[in-house]
Parts: structure tokens; sequence; C-alpha cells
């Protein structure tokens, strides 16, 4: 049996107690996982310091010394302070306990032994003190052998049960000491060598217990590695399966819905992103191919015209389409927007939502059935087993993060067969009789969330990426500027200017009710304020605990004119379009991430005029908020700005991504700072799958077991392909 697979609580010094606590706090069950559980950071014990050399300010140190003598104060009736006065000749520093630390201090350090103490030096009434120090014997330790001594998250059920970070130590020593073989290979020699990587062993080994700095980076490199490789590995094996296994339904021409849309009712010139992505698009969907392409694009940078003109070429080769949103809101504005682009054209829309129900649900399901409804806009309702198509061929699906890989796929089984084409027909794809085949939709995913390559790459490497980066001309980029919440005054004068001159103004909030537990300015304090500051306009109150009749009608009481100033949270963050609003201004904007932030700015500078985003703070901010305002205020680009909140708050903060938490666990790598390994990875990856794109060759087997062993444990490769 492999020794990595061995139950924890046979560990020395683990037993079924401990066992059951480090699996449920930090899942680990067997010594493998107490393998991969790396430490956060590491301390260098190979330096020994003297008292004299010691300030406040340093991290933790170790000093060899003895113990002078014992002090004990009085707290209070049942704790003391016990104070031990420590010397090295150089200098006299006290050592602190609390508590019960004080007695056993006293009972277990003997006064004139040498120690060797290992603390965060403090300063407290001009001499150096230390609170709660670890202390060993010096004739026991060899600090020139010590290394740099690594530290481990523990939670505070472990600490409540005497697991601390020594502790984990103390076991992962034991667990080496018995790894008398060395652990597995993973990756061929011939990778490692040619790239430069330190073998799996070592790399393990090395990361619990570096000699130095130098060797702990390598083994960091080694490991974060490994670990994005074989996510890139699996992504690309899977996008070269559909490749080669799928056929997709060939769009041969384009006909006269899309010329007649393009020349009588384009609403605007499109931009060169946009001709560029529908040349990309075009060519996909005659390749034979199904096509897989994620469509990214910022706020108000025209990607529903784009779905619009690929689903008319779609309906030009006799085939119907279909754009699935995540919610009625958005699916509702969708199906506005395209009859609005549509104009009198002879293309049947329908919309299919929970709410549609009774004779208009039967009316759908039957013009779906028959063909004569081309486009379809829905949520989730659209993948029930009673929706069915007669020839669906091309799929938009906005926000791919609310939609799993299975949901997308039931998409796929909707279309009857077809007559076989020429050419052999997958297995997959065939009827079991012969008599027919299914061709796969063409899916075109969009987000409006901007998301830095390298997460694109991860997140969503079975899909080609295209990008509109440019927006449609004669828009003006919004001005974002910053206002403490001192010039208040100044802000309502900027506010009362820009309605006179006609424009209305978005006042958003981050709480709908008072909290006790923060300072924060709630949407029902910040209306009545409001209402107070401006007498002369009116004001229209939406949030997300209203009933949906009462928040539709004070939207269009906002979208008609009649009321000047929206009060909001964050649910006109999508699904809002009032070209007249050409001011948002945000309330404790520090509460907001920057990926949000964005959003809510794409709510104005829909209209020709010039448009501002205020963004409202208290004085006193964190270094990492004022980076945020600062970059929001810096610029509109919406890749940047992704780029930015990527590093300041990493994938698992990321807003309008799957990755929620991350949907697969990267143990140590870091895809928001480790951009450089991530492409190296995937471009290591890329090279095996073209030279092995079935995945059998001997060369590479111990890669694919690999990978098989990876799809049978906590990664839930399914989410991501």
């Amino acid at each position: 049996m492999d020794i990595l697979k061995q139950d924890i609580m046979y560990l020395p010094g683990v037993g079924p107690n401990r066992k059951k606590i480090l699996s449920e706090e930090l899942g680990i069950q067997t010594y493998g996982d107490l393998l991969e559980y790396y430490p956060y950071k590491h301390v260098d014990r190979s330096r020994v310091y003297t008292v004299h050399e010691l300030t406040g300010d340093m991290p933790f140190v170790q000093v060899v010394g003895t113990i002078l003598s014992f002090e004990t104060f009085k707290m209070s009736p049942t704790k003391d302070r016990v104070v031990g006065h420590f010397s090295d000749g150089t200098g006299i520093m006290d050592l602190v306990w609390f508590g019960a630390g004080g007695k056993y201090a006293k009972q277990n350090y003997r006064i004139g032994t040498e120690y060797l103490v290992f603390c965060k030096p403090t300063v407290f009434n001009n001499r150096i003190q230390v609170s709660h120090p670890d202390i060993d014997e010096a004739s026991k330790v060899d600090t020139s052998a010590m290394g740099m001594q690594p530290y481990y998250n523990t939670t505070e059920k472990m600490k409540k049960r005497g697991l601390t970070s020594r502790s984990v130590e103390r076991i992962v020593k034991t667990l080496l000491e018995k790894l008398t073989s060395p652990v597995g290979e993973t990756i061929p020699d011939f990778i490692t060598a040619r790239l430069h990587l330190m073998g799996r062993d070592a790399a393990l080994r090395t990361i619990h217990y570096p000699q130095s700095a130098r060797e702990l980076e390598r083994a960091r490199v080694r490991l974060k590695f490994e670990e994005l490789f074989f996510v890139q590995l699996n992504i690309l094996r899977y996008a070269s399966d559909q490749r080669r296994k799928y056929l997709g339904y060939v769009f041969s021409h384009v006909g006269e819905v899309f010329n007649d849309f393009y020349h009588n009712h384009l609403p605007f010139p499109l931009t060169e992103a946009q001709k560029r992505v529908i040349r990309e698009i075009r060519k996909d969907m005659g390749s034979g191919r199904q096509m897989n392409r994620l469509l990214q694009g910022d706020v108000g940078s025209g990607k529903t015209l784009v779905a619009l003109m690929s689903m008319l070429i779609a309906i030009d080769n006799g085939y119907q389409a279909c754009i699935m949103a995540p919610t009625e809101i958005l699916a509702e504005q969708h199906l506005q927007t395209i009859r609005q682009f549509l104009g009198d054209m002879p293309v049947r829309v329908a919309l299919l939502t929970g709410i549609v129900k009774g004779k208009r649900r039967k009316e759908v399901h039957e013009g779906l059935l028959d063909g004569t409804i081309q486009i379809l806009v829905g949520t989730h309702a659209v993948i029930e087993d009673t929706v069915q198509f007669a020839r669906l061929g091309f799929v938009v699906v906005d926000e791919q993060h609310r939609f799993g890989v299975a949901q997308r796929a039931k998409l796929w089984a909707k279309s009857p067969l077809q007559p076989p084409p020429e050419g052999k027909v997958p297995a997959q794809q065939a009827s079991p009789s012969g008599e027919g085949w299914r061709g796969l939709p063409h899916v075109l995913v969009m987000t409006a969330t901007p998301i830095p390559r390298t997460l694109a790459m991860t997140l969503y490497g079975d899909l080609d990426v295209s990008v509109i980066d440019e927006l449609p001309p004669g828009r003006k980029p919004v001005v974002t500027h910053h206002f403490f919440d001192s010039r208040i005054t100044s802000l309502y004068n900027g506010i009362r200017q820009q309605i006179n001159q006609g424009r209305q103004v978005y006042c958003v909030f981050p709480l709908i009710e008072e909290s006790e537990k923060s300072d924060l300015k709630n949407l029902e304090q910040g209306y009545e304020v409001l209402c107070q500051a401006f007498p002369e306009f009116r004001l229209s109150k939406v949030h997300g605990k209203m009933k949906p009749a009462d928040k539709e009608e004070e939207m269009q009481r906002f979208v008609s004119g009649e009321t000047q100033i929206l009060v909001a949270t964050t649910v006109i963050e999508v699904g809002v379009n009032v070209p007249n609003a050409s001011v948002m201004v945000i309330f404790d904007a520090q509460r907001f991430g920057l990926s949000q932030l964005h959003q809510l700015r794409g709510r104005v500078g829909r209209g020709a005029d010039q448009s501002y985003c205020l963004l409202v703070t208290p004085y006193k901010l964190s270094e990492d908020t004022r980076k945020r305002i600062d970059i929001m205020c810096d610029t509109n680009d919406g890749f940047r700005i992704a780029e930015a909140d990527l590093k300041l708050r990493g994938p698992g903060d990321l807003e309008g991504t799957q990755q929620s938490g991350m949907a697969f666990d990267l143990k140590i790598a870091d895809i928001a700072r480790d951009g450089q390994l991530v492409q190296m990875a995937r471009d290591e990856a890329q090279l095996i799958i073209d030279e092995d794109p079935t995945c059998t060759s001997e060369k590479y087997q111990i890669l694919w077991n690999r990978l098989r062993q990876l799809r049978k444990t906590n990664i839930n490769w399914g989410v991501i392909s």
C-alpha cells in the first residue's frame, strides 16, 4: 500500500482524537494530506541574536542566556503576571507569562540553566519584553541545523484542543522521518530537467524544512507549477476532446435576415473590435466543429449587438437561436434590447422565464417546436425537459459562472436528429439505428466582468476567447472623483447643478436598514437625508426587499423622468439602462469591491452627455481601500481594474466570476500573483496535448495516471470543464 494513503490516525502523535480535529478543521485524513498541508511562512532559526541587538520592531528572533530570577505581580484575585529576568551577558530582558503560563514557567524553568528563547521582542518601559516565549534547553538544541522553522495555519478549535502551529510542525516532522523512501514523482524527469524544476520528493521535504530562502523558493516554484500544470492539462485535454469529437452545425452563408439588419436596422456603426469578434464567430460557425467561445467586453461595449448578429446568421441558415440569462431582470432586458434593435423585422422573439405561465407558456413551447419562434430569451427555464426546439443551432449564455457545464450541455440535446452529413459521424452524436445524427449548437458565452488573462485561462480554458476592447463612438469616458463625506455640501451642489441641466442621478448605499454592528449610512436614512437636501426634486427608492411590482413601478418612474434621483442598493448593478442619468453617487464606497464599483459606474455614461461617478468615503481609510479608490479615479479600463482587483483581493473574492473561493483547491499557487507560472504551465500542457491528443502515449503515462488520481479526489473538475 502507498504510505501516503495511510490513515493519519496511525501516525505517532496523532491518534483518533487529533485525527478527528485534523479531518474536520483542515480536511487532513491521510499522510499525503498532511504532507501537502504547506506552511504559510518560515522564520530563520539559524541565527542567534544578543539581547543588546534587540529592538521592538524586529520579527521573531532567538537568544541564548539564563533566567536570573522570577517576580510575581498580582493582576486580580485569581490572575498573576510572572516575569522572568533573562540575561545573556550583553543586557537584560523580561520574559512575561500571564495566568496559568506563569505557574508552568516557575515549575519548569530553572534559574541558572542556559536556555534558547525564541520570541517576538517588544519594548515596555524602555526595556525589551517578550510574552509567552518558546523555550528549549540550549544544550539540547543545535541551532546551526535548525534552518527555517515552518508556521502552519490553525483554527481556534484546534488551538483550544492543543493543536498549535508548533504541534502541527512536530507531527509533520514525525511524518518526514517516517518517509524513508522518496515520494513518487508526478512529472516526467525530462520535463522537470528542461524547466529546471526541483524533484517532487525534495520539494515536499524542503517546503516544510528549507535550509535557506533560495531553497524554499525553488520548492515553492516546483509545487506551484505542479498544481497549475495539472489544472491546465485537464482543461486542454477536455478542450481537445471537444474539438475532435463533436460536430457543430455548418452555417455556410450570411443571408437576407443578417443583411437586412446590417443595412437597415443597425443602431450605430460597429467598432473595429465588434467587427473582429463577428469575423471570429463567423469562422467558427462555418468550420464544422462546435463553437465554444467566450466573449469578454466591458460595460456598454456592445456584446448584446454582437450576440444578436451572430444569432441572425443562424436564422439565415434555417436554425433557431437562444439566449440564456441568469436572472429574470437580465432576461427581460435582453428581450427589450433585441426587440428594439430588430424594430419591424419579421423575426419572432419570445421570452421564457418563471413568470411566463399557462397559455403564454404553452404558446412558447409550440412556437419552439414548430420553428416559428426564431429567438428565445430565457432563464434556467430554457433547459427544462419540457422545452424542445425544432432546430436549435446557436446558444448564447450570459454570465457563464451562473451556469455549470452540465446545464449548458442540456441545451445540446434539444434538437432532433438530422440526416447524416457526409463523412463519419462521432458515435456520441449518431442515433442507435444509424438514421441520423445530432449536431451540437454553437455556444457563445458572454461576460460583462472583464477577467484578467491568467484567470480567464484557468476559468474558461476550454473556450476560445474574444474581447471587445473599445466602446462605441460618441461615448465619453465617465469622470470619477473621490469625495470625503466632510465635503458633502460641495457634492450636493454638483448634483443640483446636473439636475437643473435636465440630467438624473443615482445614489447608491451598501445597506437597506441600520445595523447595530455597522456605522454605514443605510438606504432608509440616506433617503430621508436626500429628501431634506433636495426638497425641490422628486426621488425614487429601490432595494432588493421590495415586492417586484413596487420595485418595477419605482424604476419606471425614474426611467420616464418623473423622478430625478434614484436612491438604491446594488440591485441597480445590472439590468438598468437610463441614458439620461449622468451622475452615479456611491456612498460608503470603501465597502464595495473594485468589480462592483466598476459595474455601478457602468450605469451612467450611456448617453451623449458627460457623466460622473462620485465615490464618497470617510477620511480614514486603509491602504488597500485607498488603492482601490485611486484605481477607480485613474482608469475606466475594466481589464486594468479587474487585474488590480485580482492582485488586491485574490481570486477567492473576485466578484462576477465562478471563482468564489476557487472551483478547485489550490493549496500553494495563487493565480493573482503567479501569472508567469500559469502561462508556463499552460504552454507545457499544450505541448503535451499537441503531441498526445488521445492521452495514450507511454511517454506521458505518469501524467495521465496522476490526472486520473486527481479527478477522483477533491477537485471539482466538472465546474472547470
